[in-house]
């Protein structure tokens, strides 16, 4: 018992160190590649493309990832693939800014993703079981927004003084102590699943079916791409307009605007686990979702000022922070007894690729168009249709809670 113990201990302090290290490396993504590109001199079009191409990457890749997850009993591997395709990923950005390098490396960057966000999920899963799921979530995003905001700012600091390609050299150089973090998770780190509503861990062919039959998935599915089409271009878009104004201190801001966020999702995203079991899902996503369209008001009226990434961070922070723990913990609750948790998060990270890729493809081409406050007006109005879909369409998935005895109802023994 005390060996078990020692063993289920070490492997919590891996999950750590694995979500802290994989969320730094995952950094040099996203807005410093816009930044990479802006210097680079690419046009916004092509810097919408390639960015497109990283999201669609992911897209084609999530289901298939999520099925062979849920088909692979050790989902370390995988998680380890995943690292190891990040890590390459990020030295070829080091290498060249040439447009077939860089798509390629976005696109290894997409594939080896899909494998680790649900991978992480798995471990955790078997870890604490379907009970401590929700706090579980809440612990792995506060090591991955520490892991994300310290990598940043090291970053930004980097990228400063140094050329920017610094800042993906740090992303290769990160992922050797995510790949020793994995290591630390022990090999019969499976929980057993005899307890009442345990999911199970492999996935059959009723279980598949059900998933993709199920109606709540669908719904929160329209959800998460709406909200993914509303939000994913806001945080490359605001990069690529620091840049362009203010060029000598583009990824200190930059840094800045990845940060402030990160703190506040590392002080708040155990309490959004505790609170999911307490008051339930849809409270929580409600407000998660109300924030989007008002991040793109604050970016339509404020844009180019400095309090636009300052209002925008702040609500970007505490709606990331909800969405993080809400997809994990929602796809947990509708997919009890199947075998089809990992599938599920395919699913909804199609989902999330989709309206990723809508997001920032047509934001780049109305950027272009009509101009940088109607992109975000354009955001803005995608953001409400996710809140009132997600409000009129949405119910709650937290599973009834066990009546516990009482006077009126305790069992007598006759």
């Amino acid at each position: 018992m005390r060996h078990s113990s020692d063993a289920a201990s070490r492997s919590g302090r891996g999950l750590d160190g694995v979500n802290f290290f994989v969320a730094a490396v995952q950094t040099g993504f996203g807005s410093f590649v816009t930044v990479y590109l802006v210097k680079n001199q690419w046009p916004p079009e092509a810097i919408g493309f390639a960015l497109t191409i990283a999201t669609t990457s992911t897209l084609v890749s999530q289901i298939p990832a999520g099925a062979a997850l849920d088909s692979t009993r050790d989902k370390r591997w995988p998680v380890m693939l995943g690292i190891v395709g990040v890590g390459l990923a990020a030295l070829l950005l080091c290498v060249t800014a040439a447009r077939p390098a860089v798509y390629l490396a976005l696109a290894m960057q997409g594939l080896a993703s899909s494998l680790i966000g649900p991978g992480i999920a798995a471990i955790s899963l078997a870890l604490v079981g379907q009970a401590g799921m929700s706090e579980r979530v809440g612990r792995n995003a506060r090591f991955a927004s520490i892991g994300n905001g310290l990598a940043a700012a090291a970053m930004g600091v980097a990228g400063s003084s140094l050329p920017v390609l610094t800042v993906f050299l740090i992303s290769a150089t990160l992922a050797i102590p995510a790949l020793l973090s994995l290591s630390l998770i022990s090999g019969d780190y499976q929980r057993p699943t005899d307890a009442p509503g345990e999911a199970e861990t492999r996935i059959s062919w009723e279980g598949a079916k059900s998933v993709f039959l199920n109606k709540q998935l669908s719904i929160f599915a329209a959800c998460v791409l709406l909200f993914f089409a509303a939000s994913a271009a806001m945080g490359p878009g605001l990069a690529g307009q620091v840049t362009r104004h203010w060029p000598d201190y583009a990824t200190l801001i930059v840094a800045a605007i990845i940060l402030v966020p990160q703190v506040i999702v590392a002080a708040i995203s155990p309490w959004i686990g505790r609170r999911a079991e307490t008051s339930g899902r849809r409270p929580l996503m409600l407000v998660g979702w109300a924030l989007i369209p008002l991040q793109g008001l604050v970016y339509a009226m404020l844009l180019p000022s400095p309090l636009a990434w300052v209002f925008g961070s702040l609500l970007n922070a505490f709606s990331g922070a909800i969405f993080g723990v809400m997809m994990t913990v929602v796809a947990a609750d509708l997919t009890r007894k199947t075998g089809g948790f990992n599938l599920t998060l395919g699913a909804l990270g199609v989902a999330v690729a989709v309206g990723a890729s809508l997001s920032t493809f047509f934001t780049g081409v109305s950027a272009t168009a009509i101009g940088v406050r109607g992109a975000a007006i354009g955001l803005a109005l995608v953001g409400m249709c996710g809140l009132m879909l997600l409000w009129s369409a949405m119910p709650e998935t937290r599973p009834a809670q066990a009546k516990l005895p009482t006077p009126d109802n305790t069992p007598t023994g006759r």
